[in-house]
């Protein structure tokens, strides 16, 4: 599956963008001046229409016509503020926009610095609660042992192995599973972060080949990855079958860390549920890295 192509702009990956964020609009969300009456034309679609964007925009429907058909010049900054206004973009979706237009410049191995220390104490603090952190290739860079008993003894992997993704492909269906309702999550999360990563590294190989291998085994990662997407996904639920502890229903919790690019993965487990007893007891001596 493709990722961006680097360059000042990457006029394919700018025009998908901006059409699925427009078809994800409901047009009876919208201030009633900014959208034709539903009399004037049928709609084909759901979402907005181009020309009702470029009109909340400010900008030609002629201009706006040829964003998403990859043929337009790159956009100023203060269009792509009057199109994330427009289309209701998030300050993550806005940024993503912008590194897609070429006014950010691509992200280098230069980024990735080695794990704060403050982070990995952060890490060996947290005593039952499972936790590790992964960089923007959904690596896992660092982990407590609690997370090495409930999931696996990432020591023991390549180094290439020690990877999200990865994991839920090797290990999808046995240890972990999704509750009723919540099938596809984590793979449409994962879409999620490695979008936005594309974004940030177009040129990164790795990261290519990672997108492909999990494309090819998973069929809602490429609905999401489609869907172009890329709104955090803070929580998801997931149900553990643990061949010692049993089984688990625990929340996935992600959270970015301060002044880093990695993001801190918690489990948890409700407040008096016989899983939040199962994780109590996963308090042991911390020596994982």
């Amino acid at each position: 599956m493709p990722l961006c192509q680097p360059g000042r702009v990457n006029r394919g990956e700018l025009a998908d963008f901006l059409r699925r964020r427009r078809e994800a609009l409901r047009p009876a969300e919208m201030p009633a001046t900014a959208v034709h009456p539903p009399g004037l034309r049928a709609r084909r679609t759901p979402g907005l229409r181009r020309e009702e964007v470029a009109a909340l925009a400010g900008v030609s429907t002629s201009y706006y016509e040829r964003l998403e058909q990859a043929r337009a010049p790159r956009p100023s900054p203060q269009v792509l503020t009057a199109l994330g206004t427009a289309l209701r973009l998030t300050t993550t979706e806005r940024e993503h926009l912008a590194r897609l237009a070429g006014q950010i410049p691509p992200s280098t191995d230069a980024d990735r610095a080695p794990v704060p220390a403050d982070a990995r104490r952060l890490l060996h603090r947290l005593g039952p609660i499972p936790a590790y952190l992964v960089n923007d290739l959904e690596d896992i860079v660092a982990w407590n042992a609690a997370a090495a008993t409930l999931i696996t003894d990432f020591a023991q992997l390549p180094l290439h192995e020690r990877n999200t993704v990865r994991l839920a492909i090797r290990l999808g269906g046995t240890l972990c599973s999704a509750p009723t309702g919540a099938e596809g999550d984590f793979a449409r999360q994962s879409a999620t972060h490695l979008r936005a990563a594309g974004a940030r590294r177009p040129a990164d190989r790795a990261l290519g080949e990672l997108v492909n291998e999990y494309a090819a085994h998973n069929p809602d990662f490429v609905a999401g990855w489609r869907s172009h997407d890329v709104r955090p996904r803070p929580t998801l639920r997931k149900r553990l079958h643990h061949p010692e502890l049993g089984e688990l229903e625990l929340d996935r919790q992600t959270l970015l860390m301060p002044g880093t690019s990695l993001r801190l993965v918690l489990y948890t487990a409700d407040p008096g549920s016989p899983s939040a007893t199962i994780l109590a007891q996963l308090d042991t001596p911390d020596t994982a890295p």
